[in-house]
C-alpha cells in the first residue's frame, strides 16, 4: 500500500508540472496569434507594420513564471504530506529536487 501511495504522489508532482508547463506553451502560443492578427490587421489597413516579432531574440522567461510554478508544485507537495500520502523524508527529497531547479 505504501508504494501505491508514493506512485500516486509521485504522479501528482509529474501531473503538477506537465500542466504549468502546458499552461505556459500556451500563453505564448496565444501571445504569438495575438501578435499575428496585429500584423494582418496593419496589413489590411494600409498602416505601415512593425517589425516582426520573429526577428528579435525571445524574451527572456519571467523569473516570476518560473517561481509561480515552483511555488504551486511546492504547494501541492505539502498538501500531500499533510494528507500522509508522503513521507517527510519523500518530501524533503521532492523539496530539494525543485528547489534545484
Amino acid at each position: 500500500m505504501p508504494g501505491l501511495l508514493r506512485g500516486m504522489a509521485r504522479t501528482a508532482v509529474v501531473a503538477g508540472t506537465a500542466t504549468a508547463v502546458s499552461n505556459r506553451v500556451s500563453r505564448r502560443q496565444a501571445n504569438r496569434w495575438a501578435a499575428q492578427g496585429q500584423r494582418q490587421g496593419y496589413q489590411q489597413g494600409g498602416y505601415d507594420e512593425p517589425a516582426p516579432a520573429e526577428d528579435a531574440p525571445p524574451p527572456a522567461p519571467r523569473p516570476a513564471d518560473a517561481m509561480d510554478a515552483r511555488i504551486a508544485q511546492l504547494q501541492k507537495l505539502g498538501e500531500l504530506r499533510s494528507q500522509g500520502v508522503l513521507s517527510e523524508e519523500e518530501f524533503a527529497a521532492q523539496k530539494a529536487r525543485i528547489l534545484r531547479t
